[in-house]
């Protein structure tokens, strides 16, 4: 089939990739020409494990690529995919200006049928801005074209996008049409071979589906994080506690990690939107509130922690820190926990040495150049010179690291752990101090 993608972000890039993959024909689409240009040279704009190789066989192969020019995208293909972005407007609430630009623009061009597919996320009744809009602008035409609005929202994870639109555990589409339900199930039925996974519900179910799953996972960390700090003041090790809940099978293991907050372009903005939305009609989401909340304060946990070990304050010290994306398998800085340390330290007088493996870029084009940030190649060179050390990003390469030369390295031999990555006793057993996240021991280390 001939698709077009609207937006080479990273919902539809790795979208368009996986399509082209499996044989279609795929057009991107893009405003941004830099980052055309990029493409058809093989530069990804975005870190994905995987996604640099399949962008450019499938480009090699022609059966992938990418284009400033809207209406050459429109003309490709019946089934036109909306996937920019969504980011919160000044109240929280999603901004659709993108959404409906480019649904705007389908409809000045279009010259047959087409079927228009909301990728981005968006609230629940987007569909029908969509379609009203394409409507009046087809009418000022004087045209007579008939066109399908479809939600099909994504269900990826970053650091695990390929394997989650390859293998999906579902595929949620949202249409009222027999005929669009036909022409979807050709599209992703290379997706769906060993068992249906395709579910048909209305348009506006289709668009709830996916801000319930987010506001759903971003509950379970909240409260996971919220039961860490009581566990502190009860002087338990939420740890055990995690292991021993996460084995009832109601329960289950996923997101139930205690830690510094969650981050990236997904769950704060989707937790935003939808207690707006709720706003909108009148009604108020509370548990929604409290998890943004709880979120926002469990982000400040570390400062926290280091300002109870420093009582007398920060100012001079240097501080390691690993881990700058928000989640390991990416180089998204989106409401990183990272961001929100390094602005503490820094506004308490203190210099920070980062390392990331894979964020280092995003950070200096966040941050530029400042005397108070160091951004080092290893995480061992992280550590010269510090005081202490912070971990904000699980990556894997900080599971094991020499402690030997944590004792040796650092001035005052303490670790702040945000990813609660270490057994505490060992740790101490080894002369360093540590602060993990409901670990029953932070608040007797406070004194």
């Amino acid at each position: 089939m001939n698709v077009t993608v609207f937006g080479v972000g990273y919902v539809g890039l790795v979208q368009a990739a996986v399509l082209a993959d499996v044989g279609h024909s795929v057009c991107c689409v893009d405003v941004d020409e830099k980052k055309i240009e990029g493409l058809k040279n093989g530069v990804i704009p975005i870190f994905e494990p995987g996604l640099t190789e399949l962008v450019r066989e499938n480009y090699k192969k022609e059966r992938l690529f990418f284009t400033t020019d809207a209406a050459s995208g429109v003309d490709h293909a019946e089934v036109l995919f909306i996937a920019v972005g969504t980011p919160p407007d000044e109240d929280g609430s999603a901004d659709l200006q993108y959404v409906l630009a480019v649904a705007g623009t389908i409809a000045r061009t279009m010259r047959d049928s087409k079927i228009v597919v909301d990728k981005s996320t968006v609230p629940v009744g987007t569909a029908d801005k969509v379609r009203n809009h394409m409507a009046a602008i087809l009418a000022e035409r004087q045209v007579d074209i008939p066109f399908h609005v479809v939600s099909n929202p994504e269900f990826l994870k970053e650091g695990s996008a390929l394997e989650d639109c390859m293998r999906p555990e579902r595929i949620i589409i949202g249409t009222e049409s027999e005929q669009v339900e036909e022409v979807m199930r050709e599209l992703y039925e290379p997706f769906s071979r060993n068992h249906d996974k395709i579910m048909i519900m209305d348009v506006r179910s289709a668009e709830f589906t996916k801000y319930a799953a987010n506001c759903l996972l971003a509950t379970k960390i909240s409260f996971m994080n919220e039961m860490s700090n009581l566990a502190e003041r009860l002087g338990v090790d939420i740890e055990q506690v995690r292991r021993g809940i996460g084995s009832d099978s109601r329960i289950g293991y996923q997101f139930i990690y205690p830690g510094c907050g969650y981050g990236g372009s997904c769950f704060p903005k989707d937790v935003q939107a939808l207690e707006r939305s709720a706003r909108e009609i009148g009604y108020q989401a509370e548990i929604l509130q409290a998890v943004e909340r709880v979120n926002k304060r469990q982000k400040e946990k570390l400062f926290q922690h280091i300002s109870s070990f420093y009582r007398d304050g920060v100012a001079g010290k240097v501080f390691a820190v690993w881990g700058l994306s928000f989640k390991p398998n990416t180089d998204d800085m989106r409401e990183a926990s990272s961001r929100v340390l390094l602005e503490a330290l820094w506004r308490a007088g203190a210099r920070v040495q980062a390392y990331d493996p894979e964020a280092m870029e995003e950070a200096q084009r966040i941050y530029g150049s400042r005397d108070d940030l160091t951004l080092m190649g290893t995480k061992e060179a992280a550590l010269h010179g510090a005081d202490a050390l912070a971990i904000v990003t699980e990556w894997k390469s900080f599971r094991v690291p020499d402690f030997k030369a944590l004792v040796r390295e650092l001035r005052d031999r303490v670790i702040f752990d945000g990813r609660n990555l270490y057994d505490p006793a060992r740790v101490e057993a080894l002369g360093l101090a540590y602060y993990g996240i409901g670990r029953g021991r932070s608040i007797r280390l406070e004194g």
